[in-house]
């Protein structure tokens, strides 16, 4: 019998309990730097040294971090389903928790690529030099997805939703574009549980909320579909 697809869209509040702060909340990295700053091709352009500290920081803060009972509870769903993952956030705590089919719609900062050329990706666990270039000669840069850029993974993510038996969301405050969207591509038969400690407003049907930290929520979860 074929195994039930389960499609996963995680954010912030996935990771905010092993110890990753978010940007937007009240303590979150956006309190300390302007998103112009650090997280844009033109603050790139403006200021490389600072853009490759505050993700030589970033990188550093994930190396430390370790999923937490969310992350694990997720990837349990395996045993049962055809699970897949979809990711806003940045870290690899999806597939150190065992979740095998995890996509990264904004990048991921255990690696890094030509400035030129999105596809020249080499993976980096240290700090990123200043001066580093890839093989095309340009410089390297965090592969991460800066606002102002194009999201190319969105394209692949629209199929997954769209073939959705189960639709999770978890930690998300959608409000992030165009990786919010992706909701609306899910059925309108489909369930659609969406666990957070504040469940963001959505125009879908069939929301089953949970309001819950990750943990706590995918823990609730994890009894409903895995009695």
């Amino acid at each position: 019998m074929e195994k039930k697809k389960i499609v996963i869209l995680t954010g912030a509040g996935m990771s905010a309990e092993s110890g990753l702060r978010t940007f937007r909340d009240g303590d979150g990295l956006w309190e300390e730097h302007h998103i112009e700053d650090v997280a844009t091709p033109e603050a790139w352009q403006k200021d490389r040294s600072l853009v490759q500290r505050f993700y030589n920081e970033r990188r550093k803060s994930v190396l430390q971090a370790q999923p937490n009972d969310g992350h694990k509870g997720l990837a349990l769903l395996e045993q049962r389903y055809d699970v897949h993952i979809v990711t806003q956030n940045i870290d690899d705590l999806h597939e150190r928790a065992g979740s095998t089919k995890v996509m990264h719609l904004h990048g991921e900062i255990l690696t890094m690529r030509s400035e030129k050329d999105r596809h020249s990706i080499y993976p980096i666990t240290e700090d990123i030099k200043e001066d580093a270039k890839a093989v095309d000669g340009s410089y390297l840069r965090p592969n991460i997805v800066w606002f102002g850029e194009e999201v190319p993974m969105i394209e692949k993510a629209i199929p997954l939703m769209e073939a959705a038996d189960i639709f999770i969301l978890v930690g998300s405050s959608l409000a992030v574009y165009p990786a919010a969207g992706l909701l609306h591509y899910v059925d309108a038969s489909v369930p659609k549980y969406i666990i957070d400690k504040k469940i963001p407003k959505v125009s879908i049907q069939n929301v089953i909320p949970i309001e819950k930290p990750a943990t706590e929520g995918v823990a609730e979860l994890l009894k409903i579909l895995m009695p």
